[in-house]
Protein backbone atom coordinates (compact mmCIF):
# COMPACT_ATOMS: atom_id res chain seq x y z
CA UNK A 1 0.00 0.00 0.00
CA UNK A 2 1.21 3.51 -0.88
CA UNK A 3 0.40 6.90 0.63
CA UNK A 4 0.53 9.80 -1.81
CA UNK A 5 0.34 13.31 -0.38
CA UNK A 6 -0.42 16.26 -2.63
CA UNK A 7 -2.44 13.77 -4.70
CA UNK A 8 -4.78 16.45 -6.09
CA UNK A 9 -1.95 18.85 -6.82
CA UNK A 10 0.10 19.32 -9.97
CA UNK A 11 2.89 16.77 -9.68
CA UNK A 12 0.93 14.56 -7.31
CA UNK A 13 -2.08 14.05 -9.57
CA UNK A 14 0.11 13.28 -12.58
CA UNK A 15 2.08 10.81 -10.45
CA UNK A 16 -1.21 9.22 -9.32
CA UNK A 17 -2.18 8.73 -12.97
CA UNK A 18 1.19 7.11 -13.66
CA UNK A 19 0.83 4.79 -10.67
CA UNK A 20 -2.60 3.77 -11.97
CA UNK A 21 -1.09 3.18 -15.40
CA UNK A 22 1.46 0.88 -13.75
CA UNK A 23 -1.40 -1.10 -12.20
CA UNK A 24 -1.27 0.46 -8.73
CA UNK A 25 -4.55 1.44 -7.10
CA UNK A 26 -3.68 0.44 -3.52
CA UNK A 27 -3.13 4.12 -2.78
CA UNK A 28 -4.21 6.33 0.11
CA UNK A 29 -4.44 9.88 -1.22
CA UNK A 30 -3.90 12.99 0.91
CA UNK A 31 -4.49 16.64 0.06
CA UNK A 32 -6.58 19.68 0.92
CA UNK A 33 -9.41 20.16 -1.58
CA UNK A 34 -9.92 23.89 -1.24
CA UNK A 35 -10.29 24.45 -4.98
CA UNK A 36 -12.60 22.89 -7.59
CA UNK A 37 -9.66 22.81 -10.00
CA UNK A 38 -7.81 20.46 -7.67
CA UNK A 39 -10.86 18.22 -7.50
CA UNK A 40 -10.75 17.97 -11.31
CA UNK A 41 -7.18 16.67 -11.02
CA UNK A 42 -8.51 13.57 -9.23
CA UNK A 43 -11.19 12.80 -11.82
CA UNK A 44 -10.79 9.34 -13.29
CA UNK A 45 -8.00 8.36 -10.88
CA UNK A 46 -8.20 5.13 -8.86
CA UNK A 47 -7.30 4.95 -5.17
CA UNK A 48 -8.40 3.29 -1.93
CA UNK A 49 -9.18 6.30 0.23
CA UNK A 50 -8.78 10.05 0.59
CA UNK A 51 -7.81 12.08 3.68
CA UNK A 52 -7.58 15.79 4.22
CA UNK A 53 -3.98 16.60 5.12
CA UNK A 54 -4.95 17.78 8.64
CA UNK A 55 -6.81 14.56 9.38
CA UNK A 56 -4.07 12.42 7.91
CA UNK A 57 -1.29 13.81 10.07
CA UNK A 58 -3.41 13.04 13.14
CA UNK A 59 -3.56 9.41 12.00
CA UNK A 60 0.20 9.41 11.64
CA UNK A 61 1.07 11.01 14.98
CA UNK A 62 -1.45 8.86 16.88
CA UNK A 63 -0.05 5.74 15.18
CA UNK A 64 -3.38 4.88 13.51
CA UNK A 65 -1.92 4.60 10.02
CA UNK A 66 -2.01 1.02 8.78
CA UNK A 67 1.21 -0.92 8.96
CA UNK A 68 0.36 -2.22 5.48
CA UNK A 69 1.69 1.08 4.13
CA UNK A 70 5.08 0.29 2.60
CA UNK A 71 5.81 3.67 1.02
CA UNK A 72 4.96 7.33 1.51
CA UNK A 73 5.33 9.56 -1.52
CA UNK A 74 5.29 12.98 0.06
CA UNK A 75 4.67 15.40 -2.80
CA UNK A 76 2.33 17.75 -0.92
CA UNK A 77 3.63 21.09 0.34
CA UNK A 78 3.07 24.81 0.10
CA UNK A 79 4.99 25.58 -3.11
CA UNK A 80 4.45 29.33 -3.14
CA UNK A 81 7.72 31.27 -3.26
CA UNK A 82 6.12 34.61 -2.38
CA UNK A 83 4.35 34.06 0.96
CA UNK A 84 5.93 35.71 4.00
CA UNK A 85 4.41 33.42 6.67
CA UNK A 86 7.45 31.70 8.17
CA UNK A 87 5.33 29.84 10.74
CA UNK A 88 3.16 28.29 8.04
CA UNK A 89 6.17 27.07 6.06
CA UNK A 90 7.70 25.66 9.24
CA UNK A 91 4.57 23.70 10.13
CA UNK A 92 3.38 22.70 6.66
CA UNK A 93 6.67 22.01 4.87
CA UNK A 94 9.18 21.08 7.56
CA UNK A 95 7.42 19.65 10.63
CA UNK A 96 4.77 17.79 8.60
CA UNK A 97 7.47 16.19 6.46
CA UNK A 98 9.45 15.29 9.56
CA UNK A 99 6.49 13.41 11.10
CA UNK A 100 5.97 11.37 7.94
CA UNK A 101 9.68 10.59 7.75
CA UNK A 102 9.77 9.38 11.36
CA UNK A 103 6.74 7.16 10.77
CA UNK A 104 8.48 5.54 7.80
CA UNK A 105 11.63 4.95 9.84
CA UNK A 106 9.63 3.35 12.65
CA UNK A 107 7.62 1.13 10.28
CA UNK A 108 10.32 0.16 7.78
CA UNK A 109 8.52 1.99 4.96
CA UNK A 110 10.16 3.80 2.04
CA UNK A 111 10.04 7.60 2.22
CA UNK A 112 10.26 9.58 -1.02
CA UNK A 113 9.76 13.32 -0.67
CA UNK A 114 9.73 16.42 -2.82
CA UNK A 115 12.53 18.88 -2.23
CA UNK A 116 13.14 21.76 -4.64
CA UNK A 117 15.68 23.55 -6.81
CA UNK A 118 14.77 26.62 -4.72
CA UNK A 119 17.13 25.18 -2.11
CA UNK A 120 20.10 26.11 -4.34
CA UNK A 121 19.55 29.85 -3.96
CA UNK A 122 21.30 32.10 -6.47
CA UNK A 123 23.30 29.24 -7.92
CA UNK A 124 26.73 30.58 -7.00
CA UNK A 125 27.48 27.26 -5.29
CA UNK A 126 26.29 25.29 -8.31
CA UNK A 127 23.47 22.76 -8.67
CA UNK A 128 25.02 19.52 -7.52
CA UNK A 129 22.92 17.02 -5.55
CA UNK A 130 26.06 15.63 -3.92
CA UNK A 131 25.34 15.56 -0.17
CA UNK A 132 28.73 17.07 0.64
CA UNK A 133 27.58 20.40 -0.82
CA UNK A 134 24.26 20.62 1.05
CA UNK A 135 25.42 22.92 3.84
CA UNK A 136 26.76 25.48 1.34
CA UNK A 137 23.43 26.33 -0.25
CA UNK A 138 21.56 29.50 0.75
CA UNK A 139 17.92 29.62 -0.41
CA UNK A 140 16.51 33.01 -1.42
CA UNK A 141 13.01 32.66 0.04
CA UNK A 142 11.05 31.04 2.87
CA UNK A 143 9.81 28.25 0.64
CA UNK A 144 13.34 27.26 -0.33
CA UNK A 145 14.46 27.54 3.29
CA UNK A 146 11.69 25.20 4.48
CA UNK A 147 12.69 22.55 1.93
CA UNK A 148 16.38 23.00 2.64
CA UNK A 149 15.78 22.69 6.37
CA UNK A 150 14.40 19.19 5.95
CA UNK A 151 17.27 18.17 3.66
CA UNK A 152 19.72 19.36 6.33
CA UNK A 153 17.81 17.57 9.10
CA UNK A 154 17.91 14.31 7.15
CA UNK A 155 21.63 14.81 6.54
CA UNK A 156 22.35 15.55 10.20
CA UNK A 157 20.37 12.54 11.41
CA UNK A 158 22.09 10.34 8.79
CA UNK A 159 18.81 9.34 7.17
CA UNK A 160 19.73 10.13 3.57
CA UNK A 161 20.83 6.53 3.08
CA UNK A 162 17.20 5.55 3.67
CA UNK A 163 15.17 8.40 2.12
CA UNK A 164 14.89 9.71 -1.41
CA UNK A 165 14.66 13.49 -1.80
CA UNK A 166 13.76 14.88 -5.23
CA UNK A 167 14.89 18.41 -6.10
CA UNK A 168 12.35 19.43 -8.73
CA UNK A 169 13.45 22.21 -11.07
CA UNK A 170 11.02 24.26 -13.24
CA UNK A 171 8.25 21.72 -13.80
CA UNK A 172 5.41 22.63 -16.16
CA UNK A 173 2.53 20.83 -17.83
CA UNK A 174 -1.11 19.72 -17.46
CA UNK A 175 -2.91 19.74 -14.10
CA UNK A 176 -1.35 23.00 -12.82
CA UNK A 177 -4.43 25.21 -13.29
CA UNK A 178 -5.07 25.55 -9.55
CA UNK A 179 -1.61 26.96 -8.74
CA UNK A 180 -2.54 30.64 -9.15
CA UNK A 181 0.54 32.86 -9.17
CA UNK A 182 2.75 29.75 -9.17
CA UNK A 183 1.42 28.50 -12.52
CA UNK A 184 3.99 28.21 -15.27
CA UNK A 185 4.48 31.13 -17.65
CA UNK A 186 3.25 28.82 -20.42
CA UNK A 187 -0.14 28.42 -18.78
CA UNK A 188 -0.34 32.08 -17.78
CA UNK A 189 0.50 33.17 -21.33
CA UNK A 190 -1.46 30.66 -23.40
CA UNK A 191 -4.66 32.67 -23.70
CA UNK A 192 -2.82 35.91 -24.50
CA UNK A 193 -0.76 34.24 -27.19
CA UNK A 194 -3.75 32.40 -28.67
CA UNK A 195 -6.11 35.39 -28.65
CA UNK A 196 -3.88 38.49 -28.80
CA UNK A 197 -0.70 37.09 -30.32
CA UNK A 198 1.50 38.56 -27.59
CA UNK A 199 3.49 37.12 -24.67
CA UNK A 200 4.82 39.07 -21.72
CA UNK A 201 8.07 38.25 -19.95
CA UNK A 202 9.91 39.93 -17.10
CA UNK A 203 12.70 42.36 -17.88
CA UNK A 204 16.17 41.46 -16.65
CA UNK A 205 17.69 43.41 -13.77
CA UNK A 206 21.07 41.72 -14.11
CA UNK A 207 23.52 43.16 -16.63
CA UNK A 208 24.74 39.66 -17.41
CA UNK A 209 21.38 38.75 -18.94
CA UNK A 210 19.42 40.54 -21.65
CA UNK A 211 15.63 40.72 -21.34
CA UNK A 212 14.19 37.23 -21.78
CA UNK A 213 17.62 35.62 -21.76
CA UNK A 214 17.44 34.54 -18.12
CA UNK A 215 17.86 30.75 -18.09
CA UNK A 216 16.06 27.98 -16.24
CA UNK A 217 16.08 24.21 -16.30
CA UNK A 218 12.54 23.60 -17.56
CA UNK A 219 11.30 20.03 -17.19
CA UNK A 220 8.02 18.70 -18.54
CA UNK A 221 5.72 17.03 -16.02
CA UNK A 222 5.80 13.72 -17.90
CA UNK A 223 9.58 13.55 -17.54
CA UNK A 224 9.41 14.61 -13.87
CA UNK A 225 6.89 11.85 -13.14
CA UNK A 226 8.93 9.24 -15.01
CA UNK A 227 11.96 10.15 -12.91
CA UNK A 228 9.91 9.87 -9.72
CA UNK A 229 8.62 6.45 -10.79
CA UNK A 230 12.23 5.35 -11.28
CA UNK A 231 12.68 5.58 -7.51
CA UNK A 232 9.32 3.93 -6.79
CA UNK A 233 10.51 0.99 -8.87
CA UNK A 234 14.10 0.92 -7.55
CA UNK A 235 13.70 0.81 -3.79
CA UNK A 236 17.38 0.11 -3.16
CA UNK A 237 18.23 3.69 -4.14
CA UNK A 238 18.47 6.48 -1.57
CA UNK A 239 19.69 10.05 -1.27
CA UNK A 240 18.91 13.42 -2.81
CA UNK A 241 18.57 13.63 -6.58
CA UNK A 242 17.96 16.45 -9.03
CA UNK A 243 14.84 16.26 -11.18
CA UNK A 244 15.66 18.44 -14.15
CA UNK A 245 17.03 18.04 -17.66
CA UNK A 246 20.57 19.33 -17.20
CA UNK A 247 19.96 21.79 -20.02
CA UNK A 248 19.14 25.43 -19.20
CA UNK A 249 16.96 27.28 -21.72
CA UNK A 250 15.94 30.93 -21.92
CA UNK A 251 12.51 32.42 -21.36
CA UNK A 252 12.69 33.63 -24.95
CA UNK A 253 13.07 29.97 -25.98
CA UNK A 254 9.92 29.18 -24.03
CA UNK A 255 8.05 32.04 -25.71
CA UNK A 256 9.18 31.04 -29.19
CA UNK A 257 8.18 27.43 -28.51
CA UNK A 258 4.69 28.49 -27.42
CA UNK A 259 4.19 30.74 -30.45
CA UNK A 260 5.32 27.89 -32.71
CA UNK A 261 2.93 25.46 -31.00
CA UNK A 262 0.01 27.82 -31.55
CA UNK A 263 1.13 28.75 -35.06
CA UNK A 264 1.80 32.46 -34.63
CA UNK A 265 4.73 34.77 -35.20
CA UNK A 266 6.51 35.69 -31.92
CA UNK A 267 5.71 39.03 -30.34
CA UNK A 268 7.22 39.46 -26.88
CA UNK A 269 6.69 42.38 -24.51
CA UNK A 270 9.11 42.77 -21.61
CA UNK A 271 7.44 44.05 -18.46
CA UNK A 272 8.69 45.21 -15.06
CA UNK A 273 9.40 42.49 -12.53
CA UNK A 274 7.52 43.01 -9.24
CA UNK A 275 9.81 44.68 -6.73
CA UNK A 276 9.07 42.08 -4.05
CA UNK A 277 10.64 39.24 -6.04
CA UNK A 278 13.62 40.98 -7.63
CA UNK A 279 16.01 40.13 -4.79
CA UNK A 280 15.05 36.45 -4.78
CA UNK A 281 14.91 35.88 -8.53
CA UNK A 282 16.98 33.02 -9.96
CA UNK A 283 18.58 34.14 -13.22
CA UNK A 284 20.08 30.74 -14.01
CA UNK A 285 19.31 27.19 -12.94
CA UNK A 286 20.66 23.98 -14.44
CA UNK A 287 20.48 20.62 -12.74
CA UNK A 288 23.58 18.48 -12.49
CA UNK A 289 22.19 15.16 -13.70
CA UNK A 290 25.31 13.06 -13.10
CA UNK A 291 24.02 11.33 -9.98
CA UNK A 292 20.70 10.05 -11.33
CA UNK A 293 22.33 8.92 -14.56
CA UNK A 294 24.90 6.96 -12.57
CA UNK A 295 22.02 5.46 -10.58
CA UNK A 296 20.67 3.96 -13.80
CA UNK A 297 18.12 6.41 -15.17
CA UNK A 298 18.80 6.41 -18.91
CA UNK A 299 15.62 7.77 -20.51
CA UNK A 300 16.16 10.90 -22.67
CA UNK A 301 14.24 14.07 -21.84
CA UNK A 302 11.75 15.74 -24.14
CA UNK A 303 13.13 18.82 -25.87
CA UNK A 304 11.58 22.08 -24.68
CA UNK A 305 9.89 22.69 -28.04
CA UNK A 306 8.33 19.22 -28.07
CA UNK A 307 7.10 19.42 -24.50
CA UNK A 308 5.59 22.89 -24.96
CA UNK A 309 3.83 21.66 -28.11
CA UNK A 310 2.47 18.66 -26.20
CA UNK A 311 1.27 20.88 -23.35
CA UNK A 312 -0.41 23.27 -25.80
CA UNK A 313 -2.58 20.38 -27.01
CA UNK A 314 -3.85 19.84 -23.47
CA UNK A 315 -4.56 23.57 -23.09
CA UNK A 316 -6.38 23.70 -26.41
CA UNK A 317 -8.57 20.77 -25.42
CA UNK A 318 -8.82 21.96 -21.80
CA UNK A 319 -7.90 18.43 -20.78
CA UNK A 320 -6.06 16.89 -17.84
CA UNK A 321 -3.68 14.01 -17.32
Amino acid sequence: MIVLTGAAGFIGSCLLAKLNEAGRKDIITVDHLDDDLKTKNLKGKRFLDYFDKKDFIKHVTSNQLSGDVKMILHIGACSSTILDDAKYYEENNFLYTKELAKWCLNHNAKFIYASSAATYGDGQQGYSDDHSFLKKYKPLNLYGESKHKFDLWALKEEFLDKFVGLKFFNVFGPNEHHKGAMRSVILKSYKGVAEEGIMRLFKSYDDNYADGEQKRDFIYIKDAVDMTMFFVENLHLAGIYNVGTGKARTWNDVANALFAAIGKEPEIEYIDMPVEIRDQYQYFTQADMTKIRQAGYTKPFMELEDSVADYAKYLERRSYI
